[in-house]
């Protein structure tokens, strides 16, 4: 039988798998909106994009959502609640992220394929992602599922200082490929025509969006100065202290930088500073609300349960 802090560990490398992918389409989302094909594209399939990107943060969100929850409701700790977190957001982010990619085929085929064709490619490609990320392994499912017991309570399970800080690095580099999406992103659209027609206000919010990108960038790598510099390659608890210090306040300046250029994009497609401004909080509020609201209830649900 795997061992919990191994089981945990393969969570959150799929995790990784899972962002790398996310990631790519991350940086098209935003980069579209400013290339002179997108101002060609029939209305909806504009309107189909930016609510693709609101599906796919949500994806994105969820993904990013173990480093938190083991950060701040375990301290770094294995325990059973943090694997079947993991598993269960993992689970429901492949949904948003699999409609997300469908809409994206849909929206970039439509220009030579028209309607009927990247419709049926979308759903091809829709229905393909479904067999083989849900239908292939509920297929392949012992027909006797022995049902494993979780306990009312579940407690921290003592945990070796090296696992806590190789955990807390890899949840680094988690979180790490989102922020370099849209880092990429950032500073290749000021070279762009479409960003010289914001009005200035929506270029300054993108120079403070990438102004808190680059920090989430420089908080996301300092582990591994600190590691090599500071503790000269040890393993020790300052470390572990540092590290997930330095997780938690990029996870807390990466949702601000996406907000920023999530306002910034749909100002550009809709020329609506109440819509985008709405948005670009409720955007907000998830990943708050995912990241730090529920994991800040769960804390405090478990304390008062031992």
């Amino acid at each position: 039988m795997t061992r919990l802090k191994d089981k945990i560990k393969l969570t959150l490398d799929e995790s990784r798998m899972l962002i790398l992918g996310a990631q790519i389409l991350l940086g098209f989302h935003f980069r579209a909106a400013f290339e002179a094909a997108f101002d060609r594209l029939p209305r909806s399939s504009q309107l189909l994009k930016l609510s693709a990107l609101l599906i796919l943060l949500t994806a994105i969100a969820l993904i990013m959502a173990p480093g938190s929850y083991h950060r701040i409701v375990r301290a770094g700790s294995d325990a059973e609640d943090v694997q079947q977190f993991a598993t269960t957001v993992m689970d429901v982010a492949l949904i948003p992220f699999l409609v997300a990619f469908a809409m994206d085929i849909y929206v970039t085929t439509g220009r030579f394929l028209g309607t009927a064709g990247s419709v049926m490619t979308a759903t091809a490609v829709g229905v393909t992602a479904l067999f083989f990320w849900y239908g292939l392994a509920l297929f392949s499912r012992p027909q006797k599922n022995s049902r494993q017991r979780r306990s009312e309570k579940p407690k921290a399970h003592p945990t070796r200082l090296q696992t806590k800080i190789d955990q807390a690095l890899t949840e680094a580099r988690v979180v790490l490929p989102g922020a370099q999406a849209l880092l990429g992103f950032q500073l290749v659209t000021m070279f762009m025509d479409g960003f010289d027609k914001l009005p200035s206000s929506a270029k300054y919010v993108h120079l403070v969006s990438l102004a808190l990108m680059a920090l989430t960038m420089i908080l996301l790598m300092s582990p591994a100065a600190y590691h090599r510099i500071a503790e000269q390659g040890e393993d020790t608890a300052r470390l572990h202290r540092v590290a997930s210090g330095l997780l938690l306040g990029a996870m807390f300046t990466l949702p601000l930088g996406i907000c920023g250029d999530v306002y910034v994009v749909f100002y550009k497609v809709t020329s609506s500073v109440a819509t985008s401004v709405v948005i670009a909080i409720a955007v907000l509020a998830f990943f708050y609300g995912t990241w730090f609201g529920f994991t800040a209830y769960r804390r405090t649900q478990i304390a008062g349960e031992q």
